[in-house]
């Protein structure tokens, strides 16, 4: 065998692998989102005579190199390079959406779709708040209170969780329906308890609505030397976290028996339960499961001690918990892959900024691109099977090809031989 045939070998092995296949897909919902996107803002600058055809060029640039752009020059024009206060604030806002994308993800795995997330979060966002700013720094380390504060997030998004799970499997109420009932009670609860509450922030001038930053407690995420490497921007050790729990939810679903059981459900709850494995319970335990690491990632965004909770007289969803969805979705529901989505919605947050800031552009295109890779990732099994479909016509017209050309030699050598019977007559 040549080298080239060996190659090509090796290619046509890694294409036919479902994972191939599924990558494939994600990358053409995001590719297909971004022209769209790139269409959107070529329209705007057509239709738009302040912006022109330059400004149409610049806002395409900004949403693919948005998190690059370090700004104007004495000229006027945008200028690209390595930013320390982008890159670090992209991570950092990467952070909860890694952790609600993983929430969302190991519901998945157990055939359940959790669009609480928002609600999760809040709850986590309540309990790590009051956590973090009632328990006194004077008697008890600030460390040992961010983890006291980040492990109540973590439970009171996993109480959170299980009520739906719950629901679900002893009264087989639809999870979607108990989640969003669970999401808006969550969202009025949060509202209540923040509403005349002590830990409102009412000293600085101008301030309405806010909860205190935890660090008014003495109360902050380390750094862990980010600071150095992305100075001016909010980046902190949560981003360390939430991939340490992207790799553990891995391993959990890929490695153990417990992962293995969660699948089997999410594959068939009768055929599980008929192997012996409880599948009430690991409806209600994976839908926990999956509030924990909601609120896990409010935790995080609030403890970084740079970051102010607003709540109003009608609390709206918190957009983390939404974003969670098409960030399993893009990612197949893989929790490493999850990293990597949750950090490109993450870019497509920091470009709008940059939208905003150096262009006439609304900030809000960017949020129509995401809401089209939301649809598009919603219909990647559809691309997927799409792509599947092609290479098996591919190949069935390669086979048939083949087919007919054996044929056809034999048709050849069958005259060859009745030739050469007639001659020898």
């Amino acid at each position: 065998m040549s080298k080239n045939s060996e190659i090509r070998t090796r290619i046509k092995a890694v294409s036919s692998k479902d994972g191939t296949k599924t990558a494939l897909a994600s990358l053409l919902s995001i590719l297909i989102g971004l022209i769209v996107g790139g269409i959107i803002i070529i329209a705007v600058s057509a239709f738009n005579s302040d912006i022109g055809l330059k400004g149409g060029i610049e806002g395409l640039k900004l949403i693919l190199f948005g998190a690059f752009s370090k700004g104007r020059d004495a000229s006027g024009e945008l200028v690209f390079g390595f930013n320390p206060v982008n890159i670090g604030n992209l991570l950092f806002r990467a952070t909860p959406v890694i952790m609600t994308g993983l929430s969302v993800a190991v519901a998945f795995k157990t055939g359940l779709f959790n669009i609480g997330a928002p609600g999760q979060y809040l709850a986590g966002t309540a309990a790590t708040l009051i956590l973090a700013l009632k328990i006194p720094s004077e008697v008890i380390p600030p460390f040992v209170i961010w983890i006291i504060a980040f492990i109540g997030g973590m439970a009171a998004g996993a109480l959170w969780g299980a009520i739906p799970g719950i629901l679900k499997a002893y009264l087989r109420m639809n999870e979607v329906l108990a989640c969003i009932m669970t999401n808006w009670i969550a969202a009025n609860g949060v509202t209540w308890i923040f509403e005349n509450s002590p830990l409102r922030n009412g000293g600085e001038s101008g301030k309405v609505g806010f909860i205190m930053k935890t660090t008014a407690n003495g109360v902050a995420t380390a750094k862990f030397g980010l600071d150095k490497l992305f100075p001016g921007s909010q980046v902190n050790g949560g981003i360390f976290i939430a991939v340490i729990f992207a790799v553990l939810v891995y391993i959990i679903i890929t490695k153990t028996v417990l992962g293995y059981e969660m699948k089997a459900c999410g594959y068939n709850k009768d055929a599980a339960e008929y192997a012996g494995i409880k599948s009430k319970r690991m409806i209600v335990f994976s839908m926990a499961f999956a509030g924990a690491l909601a609120g896990g990632g409010a935790a995080l965004y609030y403890l970084s001690g740079n970051t102010e909770f607003f709540w109003s007289t009608y609390q709206s969803l918190p957009s983390e918990g939404f974003n969670g969805i098409p960030i399993a979705l893009l990612a197949s529901n893989n929790p490493i892959a999850v990293i990597f989505t949750g950090s490109f919605m993450s870019v497509l947050s920091v470009a709008g900024q940059q939208l905003k800031n150096l262009t006439s552009y609304n900030e809000y295109i960017t949020n129509i691109i995401i809401g089209i890779i939301v649809y598009l990732s919603a219909f990647s099994l559809v691309i997927k099977s799409f792509i599947s479909s092609d290479k098996k016509i591919f190949r069935r017209k390669s086979t048939t090809a083949d087919e007919n050309t054996h044929s056809d030699e034999k048709i050849i050598s069958q005259a060859q031989r009745q030739t050469e019977e007639g001659g020898g007559a």
